[in-house]
């Protein structure tokens, strides 16, 4: 099989059907094999009704039921381990992404030998304010750190290779970072293209402006477990034992300190009215407990076990 569009949405009724026939239409003008993996994401309106006629009718689509609302980086976690086709596309179901530019996503990864090719919405019909500045921000903040020159993390048109969404886990709301995920997974031959993004047709949208936030958290989280995930204790472990051996030693000049005041009779104060005494006491302190986090951080790595993060009530083809 060629292709598998993987689809996540939540309440799309009105765009499911456009959108299937949209894609129908183009996958066979092309004369794609393909699959269309539709992950209902919890909706509460007639969606999940629509997919399942849909699937009942074309045993090329394929749906996966959430028992509730998971996100969106579960549902693309659950479709991803579904797929079938060499190459692997997703795309949002609101109709803001369009299906003509799979034909060329499909060319750059099985010609051209990308791993994964990320759309950029270089024209976008959203809220300036609200969305398009914002935006802007982020991804500026997610090339500098991430390393990656990519114009549009947030962009849910992607590509990928099958052996890329087989060895990639995505979780919480690191689906903005999959091609940072994919980079530390070693699949460096990152692209990207222009795509078309049209104004919502149907509804609202489902993402407010607390993903911001909510992302650059998350960018900081993927930046600590891309450098130290597997390795706590370098980072904690040397912490503290930096921060032990300057308490140490403050204490020890302290110390060093008093009995030299002592053995020439100098008057002193105590020690425990020296406030150098209780600095060096507190480094110390924390010290230990950041060499104590990195190893509970190693042995949680060698015991965990991996847990599902969602629940799927039925799947259909």
């Amino acid at each position: 099989m060629q292709l598998s569009i993987v689809i996540p949405l939540l309440n799309e009724e009105k765009s499911i059907p456009e959108l299937y026939q949209w894609l129908v239409k183009v996958l066979e003008a092309n004369q794609f094999s393909f699959e269309v993996i539709f992950i209902n994401d919890g909706s509460q309106d007639q969606s999940g009704k629509i997919l399942d006629a849909l699937g009942s009718q074309d045993s090329r689509v394929r749906v996966i039921h959430f028992q509730k609302n998971y996100g969106k980086s579960q549902a693309l976690h659950a479709g991803f381990l579904k797929t079938k086709g060499e190459v692997v596309i997703t795309m949002d179901a609101d109709l803001q992404d369009s299906p003509e530019e799979i034909p060329e996503l499909y060319s750059l990864i099985n010609q051209e030998g990308y791993d994964l090719v990320s759309g950029w919405k270089k024209r976008r019909y959203d809220n300036v304010l609200t969305k398009n500045i914002p935006s802007k921000l982020f991804n500026a903040a997610a090339r500098k750190i991430s390393g990656l020159s990519l114009h549009d993390f947030n962009c849910g048109l992607k590509a990928y290779k099958s052996e890329v969404v087989k060895n990639i886990e995505v979780y919480g709301e690191m689906h903005r970072y999959i091609p940072l995920l994919a980079k530390n997974q070693g699949f460096s031959h990152i692209g990207e293209k222009v795509v078309k993004h049209q104004a919502r047709k149907y509804g609202s949208t489902k993402f407010g402006a607390e993903r911001f936030i909510f992302g650059f958290l998350d960018l900081i989280t993927i930046w600590f477990f891309s450098k130290f995930g597997k390795r706590p204790m370098h980072l904690f472990g040397s912490m503290g034992v930096l921060m032990f051996l300057i308490g140490f030693m403050t204490a020890f000049i302290i110390g060093a300190s008093k009995l030299y005041k002592l053995w020439n009779n100098i008057p002193d104060i105590l020690v425990t009215q020296n406030p150098w005494f209780y600095i060096a006491l507190s480094v110390m302190i924390i010290g230990s407990l950041f060499f104590l986090a990195g190893f509970l951080g190693e042995l949680i790595l060698r015991t965990q076990k991996n847990q599902k993060r969602y629940k799927i009530s039925k799947t259909v083809n």
